[in-house]
């Protein structure tokens, strides 16, 4: 046996490496942290696409141009135009053989020609018994009999036009049973009856009349359908007489092709079967060169794929999914390469979400808790990579508790104690302890304890002390639990703890403007990013604190850590610090004993307030009332020992003296970064005041 190889050329390359996950997830991180929601983020990237992938924005330009030059391909009207064209050229020929004759027959000839109505249906269809003295007019009007015969069938059969030139009676016999062994096969599947038989008898016997070469019989419908429902929107797109006397035209050739019926079952059984076409809808098309039915039918059948495939790319309808493409369409319409490109796009999103960053909720893609926890990760990774050695700090505290990282050493457990268990080291007290235990033998553990004595206790509390098993008995003790089957026998008295560094806790609040003055300074993207490293930073650094995210515009609300991908500014009016001050005030009632942290992030002073009954109240300039409820929750924050630290993203004087203020009042702290400063300054504060008082 010998082997050919070459280039891969049937789809994207079976033996590419993994897709790049990661490089994705970075990418949707990056329109987040700018402060797009996250299914903006992902529909942005699924438009861009990635290196080497077009995106689905160059694949709807690509449909929009293809589009463009479908419509101006030329006029529909090219087939009727054509028809009287050769209808005056028959006419006048056979007027020209009518002249040099003297005779009454002739004189009564020219006036029956004079007489022919201006409609051109009505006149081909009057001069179907004319007897013509000029053969070469008999010729023309031949054409114009072949002409309509082809082009109307090949607007019902793709291809049928090329076929019927110069087709034969039982060519023509051949075409009207395939059209009603089609009937009568629709009509046995609509039954519910098995066609796949009949349907590869019908192939085999009619498969050269369709070059789509359909598969199965849901193929068959699908091109026909769409096919007819072309014809039906080339129909509507024409003027009522030009409608007319295509109608008519059509009528008379399928009438002596003995067609008209079974065409009419047929495009009611297609129509019933596939309603969600483009039924009898006109389009615009423009151009100056004159379209034969087929190709005008085709152009439109391109069309309506076109228009369809726009609506899928777009992704614009709820719910919507790279799943919605239709990949035949795709190909049909753009090419290959374009299957290729949103097969990998499609790759992409099963990637993501199988590798659980992306989950779908009501239909809709969203980040999960694991993408969220990588964006807030990137986010802190900026802000230390910009943050000094010296400046990131530390927040020790001597002792030994629970909460911080292993020292190393371990301890006896005791009831009560919640530090993390020494398996090592408790595994093997049991086993220095009294070895392994058959548990036929002694099916309760603590019955199952045997006492070292003398010497080998001394050696074995030795061995115990140095951090070893005693070479005699331990091995001795292991030769014995091989064989009793490898069961050790645990008593309370064995087990360890490890000994882990105590830190202290914080109840950290992150007030956020999410007023619409952000979006218009662009301070909005960092603010979000800000939060989002701040819950990183807390979540794995910190877990023992309390972080509570609380949005404030018109009203304040607490943000959940899984919708901060998706925050964003507010489009209304008003900046409620009074609620958000209230809101943080009962997060630290919650905490009691952890070290009170309040960070504000604001672009201007205070524009609303919360009256008693829940209703907010917007004023600007700010009515007095709003300040003095804002400054009263301020005092309230400082009776806790919270300390609240300011982040100005604007130098407007009025936020200038209200920040003034507040740091009077509370002896908290006043920045004015620059925003793309914020995460560096916002994370610095937060490692130095959840040390509290007691670390200063």
């Amino acid at each position: 046996m010998s082997y050919r190889y070459g280039a891969w050329r049937g789809g994207p390359d079976p033996l590419e490496p993994p897709f790049d996950v990661a490089g994705a997830l970075d990418r949707l991180g990056e329109r987040v942290l700018s402060g797009d929601r996250a299914a903006d983020a992902l529909r942005n990237l699924l438009r861009q696409g990635m290196p080497g992938t077009r995106g689905l924005r160059d694949l709807l330009r690509q449909a929009r141009d293809r589009r463009r030059e479908l419509r101006e391909r030329g006029r529909l009207d090219g087939t009727l135009e054509q028809v009287r064209e050769l209808l005056d050229q028959a006419v006048e020929q056979e007027r020209q053989a009518l002249f040099p004759d003297p005779s009454d027959a002739a004189r009564l000839a020219e006036a029956e020609l004079d007489q022919l109505p201006p409609d051109t249906a009505r006149a081909v269809r009057q001069l179907a018994d004319y007897q013509w003295r000029s053969p070469e007019a008999a010729a023309t009007y031949e054409q114009i009999r072949d002409l309509l015969r082809r082009e109307v069938l090949d607007s019902q059969f793709r291809g049928m036009r090329d076929a019927l030139a110069g087709a034969s009676p039982e060519e023509l016999q051949r075409i009207r049973d395939m059209v009603a062994d089609l009937n009568a096969m629709l009509e046995a599947d609509a039954r519910g009856e098995d066609t796949q038989g009949q349907f590869e008898e019908f192939m085999e016997r009619y498969g050269d009349m369709f070059p789509e070469r359909p598969r199965s019989l849901e193929e068959l419908v699908d091109a026909l359908a769409r096919r007819a429902a072309a014809a039906s929107r080339l129909a509507a797109s024409l003027t009522p007489e030009q409608r007319a006397e295509l109608a008519a035209l059509s009528q008379s050739v399928l009438g002596d092709l003995g067609l008209q019926y079974e065409l009419d079952r047929l495009g009611r059984s297609l129509r019933s079967r596939r309603p969600d076409l483009s039924w009898d809808q006109g389009a615009a098309m423009g151009g100056e060169q004159p379209l034969g039915l087929g190709d005008a039918t085709t152009a439109l059948e391109e069309l309506a794929d076109l228009e369809s495939l726009e609506a899928s790319l777009g992704q614009r309808y709820p719910g919507a999914s790279l799943d919605d493409i239709d990949l035949e369409a795709v190909e049909r319409a753009l090419g290959r390469a374009a299957v290729d490109d949103v097969e990998t796009l499609r790759r992409l999103e099963r990637e993501l979400t199988e590798q659980g960053y992306l989950v779908r909720e009501q239909g809709e893609l969203k980040l999960s808790p694991k993408a969220i926890r990588r964006i807030g990760a990137v986010a802190l990774r900026r802000v230390f990579s910009s943050l000094d050695e010296g400046r990131r700090g530390d927040h020790d505290v001597p002792g030994l508790g629970l909460a911080g990282e292993p020292t190393g050493a371990s301890r006896p457990w005791v009831f009560g104690d919640e530090e993390p268990l020494d398996v090592v080291r408790t595994v093997r007290n049991a086993v220095l302890r009294g070895g392994a235990v058959d548990s036929r033998r002694h099916p309760d553990p603590r019955s199952a304890t045997v006492p070292l004595r003398g010497a080998e206790a001394r050696e074995a509390g030795f061995q115990r002390a140095r951090g070893a098993e005693a070479p005699g008995a331990g091995s001795a003790r292991a030769r014995r639990a091989g064989r009793a089957g490898g069961a050790v026998a645990l008593s309370p008295e064995d087990f360890e703890v490890l000994e882990t560094e105590r830190r202290t806790s914080a109840a950290v609040c992150l007030l956020v403007d999410q007023s619409y003055s952000m979006l218009l300074r662009e301070t909005w993207g960092m603010a979000k990013a800000t939060a989002l490293a701040l819950h990183s930073l807390v979540s794995t650094r910190y877990p023992q604190d309390a972080l509570e995210v609380i949005g404030f515009s018109l009203l304040a609300r607490t943000v959940r850590p899984a919708e901060l991908p998706d925050l964003d500014a507010a489009v209304g009016q008003g900046t409620n610090l009074h609620h958000a001050l209230v809101l943080a005030g009962r997060h630290l009632d919650r905490h009691p004993e952890a070290e009170p942290v309040v960070l504000v992030v604001t672009d201007g002073e205070p524009t609303a307030h919360l009256e008693p009954d829940g209703y907010p109240i917007f004023d600007y300039p700010p009515d007095p009332r709003t300040i003095e409820l804002t400054l009263t929750e301020v005092t309230r924050l400082t009776r806790r020992r919270a300390t609240i630290n300011t982040f100005m993203l604007d130098d407007d004087p009025r936020l200038v003296a209200f920040v003034d203020l507040i740091a009077r009042l509370n002896g908290g702290r006043v920045f004015a970064p620059s925003p793309d400063r914020l995460g560096d300054y916002v994370v610095s504060d937060y490692l130095r005041a959840r040390r509290g008082r007691r670390g200063r």
